[in-house]
């Protein structure tokens, strides 16, 4: 089992939270498409707004990797923690497990600027972190560093950042904390919990992977419900006796749809086969049993899978290892930790019933 614990890019805005009361904050800055450096050179394109973009939020534990720091604040406290950032700020932080997954997000950005350069239908990345305000000045040396372009922070000083995640009408929240990923669930809002593993495969420069579980994720816990309380054979029974009755949707089914409008307007372009993202079902459902409801069911909702493997029940971490995503979410920690062992940057939703089970066969 794993264990689970250039040139400067100029920040042109600063968005700080101290606290959560969950308002809506109206300080978006009206700018021109491009803005223009002091020397004339075009700069950076400003950030979209946020009910255009598909805004992907960030803690700072899962973009970076700050374990050094973590024992700092767990061995001597919040002051030592706060002088020890601070006399380091200069010192950038390493990649984390998400970084890959937020520069495929920027790759994305650019190649649908070129096509859309008046769009505001991008990804905007926000970086959450419960850190001190004081603590902003080494990420954003950090981001700088690694010429990523975050401008948009929520530094919470402690507090809850739910609301805040609400008011920038967030599609996913991607957080070491478990806690509040299940609070954001529970606000309707999609999240993830990752996790800092030793080995990681080589992932696409060039185009976004992002594979699903089914059930539980993209598709309620219906079905999964049947499989734990009455075995595999109701299971397939009951699939086969709701085939045309479409599943109701999961957390993740938000997120889906919206990569899968990022995807058509590169289709629009005519570049359905040089799509720069590309999506995956990865599900221990039998095909011919009870893959077809699932299939109907993305069929209904109008969502596209590029690929869609259904494993009878086999171990999923050796086709996520062919499949090198960026990320892959599963509602069950069995199949994250089978992820991880290959090498995949594996995420827990923690939703439906198999949270109430150790491990399991399903989904």
């Amino acid at each position: 089992m794993v264990k689970m614990s250039v040139d400067p890019v100029k920040v042109k805005e600063l968005q700080i939270c101290t606290s959560s009361n969950g308002e809506k904050r109206e300080s978006w800055k009206e700018t021109d498409e491009l803005q223009e450096d002091h020397l004339g050179l075009t700069a950076k394109p400003k950030q979209p707004k946020p009910e255009n973009a598909v805004t992907i939020a960030v803690s700072t534990r899962v973009l970076f990797r700050t374990e050094l720091e973590e024992k700092v604040f767990e061995q001597h406290g919040v002051e030592e923690y706060l002088r020890y950032q601070i006399e380091h700020e200069n010192e950038p932080f390493a990649p984390g497990p998400a970084f890959p997954f937020v520069k495929a997000l920027e790759t994305v950005n650019a190649r649908l600027r070129e096509l859309y350069p008046q769009s505001e239908e991008l990804f905007d990345i926000v970086l959450v972190t419960y850190n001190h305000a004081h603590v902003g000045i080494r990420l954003i040396n950090t981001i700088n560093h690694h010429n990523l372009f975050i401008e948009r922070f929520c530094m919470t000083g402690g507090s809850s950042p739910i609301g805040y995640l609400k008011a920038w009408q967030t599609n996913l929240y991607l957080s070491a904390n478990a806690e509040k990923v299940r609070e954001a669930l529970t606000e309707g809002i999609a999240a993830a919990t990752m996790f800092t593993t030793d080995k990681r495969t080589e992932v696409s420069e060039t185009q976004l992977r992002v594979a699903f579980d089914g059930d539980a994720v993209l598709f309620s816990d219906e079905s999964e419900r049947i499989f734990k309380a009455h075995g595999l054979d109701k299971f397939f029974e009951h699939e086969r006796a709701n085939e045309d009755t479409l599943l109701d949707h999961g957390p993740l089914k938000g997120f889906l749809e919206a990569l899968g409008k990022l995807q058509k307007k590169f289709y629009a372009k005519g570049q359905r086969l040089d799509c720069p993202i590309r999506t995956f079902l990865v599900t221990a459902r039998s095909a011919a049993s009870s893959g077809i409801r699932a299939l109907k069911t993305l069929r209904a909702w109008g969502l596209e899978i590029d690929e869609a493997l259904f494993l009878a029940g086999a171990p999923k971490g050796p086709m996520l290892e062919k499949i090198r995503p960026h990320i892959y979410f599963d509602d069950q920690m069995f199949h994250v930790e089978g992820a991880a062992e290959m090498g995949t940057v594996a995420a827990h939703v923690p939703y439906g019933v198999a949270q109430k089970h150790n491990s399991g066969v399903g989904e």
